[in-house]
């Protein structure tokens, strides 16, 4: 009879493991009363990144002063946060509104598959981005020649591609698994911690394999970013002029306080296969590194920069007048 039984259990949950074709995501659901507030609050980060990002996309591009490599990645950087933000806050938006969270299989996968690809471009491109803070100010007189035009389309060519088939193979992996019991994620996206808490079966592999992408694509980055830094105050500190070492500081101080903002919240996601959090605390951090962090972004950038804000000054003049 328990041979029965266990037969009965494994066909059934087999069957329930095919049958599998969508999955709901919880976004803000435990929060009922606060869905409208939620709602507009969104809607305005949402539009908030959108335009800001926008502006300094625009800016770099017509002012003539900004046509150098710091604002060409600057540039580049405010078309992924666009990007990044793009994957999930409409959606979410859309969940809110309707009450609804249910997203196919393949559309979870690929929204997986976008949010780590642009989360890993940004990773690379922030390290990119401390590579021509170190250039500029650990060796100006080469700076032209270092960071000339072609290797500075290919910095960022490079951010934005070499994470394209590791990210595909890693969310085909994942969505390989078998999914068994609940289908509902604790979530307002497809992010890989909760994904893999619906995964059954032995997933060590998959968890490490998950561990190692983050390494290469997190710490690794930040150990060359630590690295950068640590030349650059090195050659601050040597700066006879006060003056000259609060200039050099402004030049890189807007980047760094972005790097550790991002660094801080992805790493603690990321950084462990299978993270032991709870739901909302997971729910919370992602909440920052993927919603706040690129509304503060273009902010950081543009009132810690006075190159931007002079843009911004002349092109707002020319608008008025």
């Amino acid at each position: 009879m328990q041979i029965h039984e266990d037969g009965e259990q494994i066909k059934t949950e087999n069957s329930h493991i095919t049958t599998i074709m969508e999955f709901v995501l919880l976004d803000f659901s435990d929060i009922p009363n606060l869905q409208w507030i939620l709602l507009g609050i969104f809607s305005v980060i949402y539009l908030t990144i959108l335009m800001c990002n926008s502006v300094i996309i625009l800016i770099t591009r017509i002012d003539s002063t900004l046509h150098i490599p710091m604002y060409f990645f600057l540039n580049n950087f405010s078309f992924l946060e666009i990007c990044y933000v793009t994957v999930t806050i409409p959606r979410m938006l859309m969940d809110i509104l309707t009450q609804k969270g249910h997203i196919s299989f393949i559309a979870c996968a690929t929204q997986m598959c976008f949010v780590l690809r642009f989360g890993g471009s940004e990773c690379l491109l922030l390290t990119v981005m401390a590579y021509d803070c170190y250039v500029a100010i650990c060796n100006p007189l080469h700076y032209c020649l270092v960071m000339n035009h072609k290797v500075c389309v290919q910095l960022v060519t490079a951010s934005w591609l070499s994470v394209v088939p590791v990210i595909i193979g890693q969310t085909w992996q994942i969505f390989s698994l078998p999914f068994c019991g609940s289908n509902t994620i604790n979530h307002f996206f497809c992010d890989l911690p909760p994904i893999f808490k619906l995964a059954c079966g032995d997933t060590f592999v998959n968890e490490i394999a998950v561990y190692a992408v983050a390494v290469v694509f997190i710490m690794v980055p930040f150990l060359l970013i630590g690295v950068s830094y640590g030349h650059i105050s090195s050659n601050i500190l040597k700066l006879s002029s006060a003056r000259g070492r609060a200039k050099a500081f402004s030049t890189c101080s807007s980047h760094l306080t972005v790097v550790v903002l991002f660094y801080g919240t992805a790493s603690i996601t990321y950084l462990q296969p299978k993270p032991n959090q709870a739901e909302g605390t997971g729910k919370l951090i992602s909440l920052f590194y993927t919603v706040l962090i690129p509304t503060l972004n273009p902010i950081i950038y543009t009132l810690r920069n006075k190159d931007i804000m002079v843009a911004l000054r002349k092109l707002l003049t020319k608008l008025l007048t």
